[in-house]
């Protein structure tokens, strides 16, 4: 886009009643913290979780639902959340959803069994499943044009980032702590960070008008029901879930479906749905780029846990060198995604398709390495190549997001945004929970076979990235044959394409 029409549409913005907030840059850094910190410790606990386990005397199962209860109630938070933040005051369920989350942090760590601190993950993760949905929104509401991109380009470096230097922190706060209770401080060190975010969110974060609708409940409780059963046997994967509660992922599709025609009925007698599903079908973007994020997580989230096992079994690596051996990718992602929030406006979907391309040769490349060559100098010789496919990274997540969202109308910005980030949760739990198991299938034939259980468990990853390539370039395409005309702004209500078919 040029400055020119980058100061067009502005100035249109202006005419359409939003004013630039000149807090919005700060405000969005105490945004930016605190849903790093809600991300990361999807990740972080797991290099701990051996030392947990010996230190509050837990069964594998128990301490597994240290990771896989934050990520469920996480999940199943999201929607709602995001609706309520549209009805009543994004920065009102912002900062009672980071107070929780950081209350909760300080009871984790305090935790004095196993009962309590799986109690207090899962409050930890509906707390940050409260919060994350305002992220999106609020730079929505923050930011027009050219500056959404940007700013939608340090989310989705967030994003990204924390789903790949989870282990790494971990480790060093492992190595930094002393003696045997040293894992309690992977969550004490939200407390501070938080406190100073929520102090700064009291100053700078702007309000939001209420709208004076009521809440669908009956569509919370059919949502709700939905995700928790498609999610609950993959956070039980490990201990069997998957062919025990197989029974579960029909009746979640069934759920589903019956919500889906709620929502619509809602539509027809003219109430306010939980989640529009003209979202899906008017809002240019918005089904593709939740489609493309869905796919692409569930290779992206696995591979992290598969690399971690790899180079901690396998080759005997602490956890900090673990989380060392994975940096590269961390360090290209966050590169790439700082500059590629500035190139959507100008590549579109070709951004995506391209940065997917990147991560699908890094990876794959890296599996290769890992597989083939010497195991004494593989993770090192690797290490470029990593970094190589966290450059398409840093180009996948942020672009994704804001082609995703940017023609989503402010007023519906949070329940958008919810919806988005629960397809990525699903696809992060089903590839938390295939590739890990593919792992441990050749390890259970061939006990010693670690670098052909890397081979595999990489190769389905990168399975469902190439599907995420293939809806990607299929949008690409369709966007080049089929040339649009200047979208208006989209937070102007009366020409959104919802809005419009609502009067």
């Amino acid at each position: 886009m040029t400055a020119s029409a980058a100061g067009g549409h502005d100035q249109g913005a202006r005419e359409d009643g939003y004013e630039p907030d000149p807090k919005r840059w700060r405000a969005l850094w105490v945004t930016l913290v605190a849903g790093f910190m809600s991300l990361l410790d999807v990740s972080i606990v797991a290099v701990a979780l051996p030392t947990i386990q010996q230190q509050l005397h837990a069964s594998a199962a128990e301490v597994q639902w240290v990771v896989s209860g934050y990520a469920l109630s996480f999940g199943l938070a999201l929607v709602t959340a995001g609706r309520l933040g549209d009805a009543l005051d994004r920065r009102r369920i912002f900062l009672i959803a980071l107070s929780g989350f950081v209350l909760f942090s300080a009871a984790c760590g305090a935790a004095p069994n196993i009962t309590l601190l799986v109690v207090a993950r899962l409050a930890q993760g509906l707390a940050a499943g409260f919060m994350a949905p305002q992220n999106s929104a609020l730079i929505q509401q923050m930011f027009r044009g050219g500056e959404r991109g940007r700013a939608f380009g340090f989310f989705g470096a967030t994003v990204g980032i924390s789903s790949a230097v989870g282990p790494l922190t971990g480790g060093l706060i492992l190595a930094l702590a002393e003696g045997a209770q040293g894992w309690r401080w992977i969550f004490y060190v939200n407390v501070p960070i938080g406190i100073l975010a929520i102090l700064l969110g009291r100053r700078l974060l702007p309000h939001t008008r209420r709208s004076g609708r009521d809440v669908d409940l009956p569509g919370v409780l059919l949502l709700g029901l939905g995700v928790l059963a498609l999610m609950y046997p993959l956070v039980q994967a490990e201990s069997g879930g998957l062919a025990r509660l197989w029974w579960m992922f029909p009746a979640g599709a069934a759920l589903l479906f019956v919500f889906t025609r709620w929502q619509r009925r809602l539509l027809d007698r003219g109430a306010q749905p939980l989640l529009d599903p003209r979202l899906f079908t008017t809002v240019r973007g918005y089904a593709v780029g939740a489609g493309v994020g869905t796919l692409y997580f569930i290779g992206f989230s696995g591979v992290w846990l598969v690399f971690a096992l790899f180079y901690q079994h396998g080759l005997g690596f602490s956890p900090l060198e673990s989380g060392l051996a994975v940096t590269p990718f961390a360090l290209g992602s966050a590169l790439a995604a700082a500059v590629s929030g500035r190139l959507v406006d100008r590549l579109g979907r070709l951004l995506t398709v391209g940065g997917i391309t990147g991560v699908i040769l890094g990876l794959g490349g890296t599996a290769l390495l890992l597989r083939f060559a010497p195991l004494d100098i593989a993770p090192w010789i690797a290490a470029p190549v990593l970094f190589l496919g966290g450059v398409g990274g840093g180009c996948v997540i942020s672009p994704n997001i804001t082609m995703t969202l940017r023609d989503v109308p402010v007023h519906m910005a949070g329940a958008a945004g919810g919806a988005l980030q629960t397809g990525q949760r699903l696809g992060a739990a089903v590839g938390t929970a295939a590739l890990p198991g593919l792992y441990y299938l050749v390890l259970g034939s061939r006990s010693d076979d670690y670098r052909g259980a890397l081979y595999l468990a990489m190769g389905a990853g990168l399975v469902g990235m190439a599907a995420s390539l293939v809806l990607a370039a299929y949008d690409w395409r369709r966007d080049r044959r089929t040339p649009q005309p200047h979208r208006p702004c989209p937070d102007d209500v009366t020409h959104s394409p919802v809005h419009a078919r609502q009067t």
